[in-house]
């Protein structure tokens, strides 16, 4: 739906006409695609963020005198108590808890975690749990170095978000300007702009504007993104 209605919204200010739509439905497609990704990133951050809980009560089972592969069973109720049945880290556990059950390596199912995440804190955790468990190394110190290495990496996320936060919203500003400077003219001089709309040299006109708007705006994602992947 939102798609649609970036699509109809580029569609009237540009061109004022439905048919544009159709034309102008690669906007939606990529628009759709960017809503994918964003959410898929804010989820790999949530769960980066409670595979550490997970971790670090994990190394408290250790220590308390659980196995490795029980404790990441036993641990299942106070993820359950801190982020609820449906979130991703109790949904990951019960998978771990039932390949336990038929006999897979601890070490292949956070592989499989960290493969299908896509979260690069996991599957170097899956890589370096995987070493020391085969050469016998100290796995509540190495649990808990991991864990202190994610928790960095998380906060150096939030401090770059915090900074960047002012620069995303001015960009969000700047790229609805155009319409609502559009909107206003329309408003308050109407017929301002109708030599530009239904006429070859207008189409031709409005569809350099639009492309000119669409490469600022990727060009803008694209910075900030830069900036931000600068310093992690």
């Amino acid at each position: 739906m939102l798609s649609v209605g970036v699509t109809g919204a580029l569609a009237y200010f540009f061109y004022k006409s439905l048919w544009a739509m159709m034309p102008l439905s690669f906007a939606g497609i990529f628009f759709f695609r960017r809503i994918r990704l964003e959410k898929g990133q804010r989820e790999r951050e949530e769960l980066t963020t409670q595979f550490r809980e997970c971790i670090l009560a994990v190394t408290v089972l250790i220590q308390a005198g659980y196995s490795v592969e029980n404790a990441f069973v036993e641990c299942y109720p106070d993820m359950e108590l801190m982020y609820g049945t449906q979130s991703n880290i109790c949904e990951e556990l019960r998978l771990i808890r039932r390949g336990l059950r038929i006999n897979i390596s601890l070490e292949e199912l956070l592989a499989d975690l960290g493969d299908r995440s896509g979260c690069s804190e996991i599957v170097q955790f899956a890589e370096v749990f995987d070493i020391a468990k085969r050469n016998g190394g100290s796995l509540p110190e190495v649990i808990g170095c991991s864990a202190d290495l994610i928790g960095n990496r998380i906060e150096s996320r939030r401090e770059m978000s915090i900074l960047l936060g002012g620069r995303k919203m001015e960009l969000g500003i700047m790229k609805m300007i155009p319409f609502a400077i559009i909107l206003y003219l329309e408003v308050s001089s109407k017929g301002y702009f109708d030599s530009l709309y239904h006429n070859f040299k207008g189409i031709l006109i409005m569809s350099i504007c639009l492309a000119v708007y669409l490469m600022a705006f990727v060009l803008g994602d694209r910075t900030l993104k830069k900036i931000s992947d600068s310093f992690l």
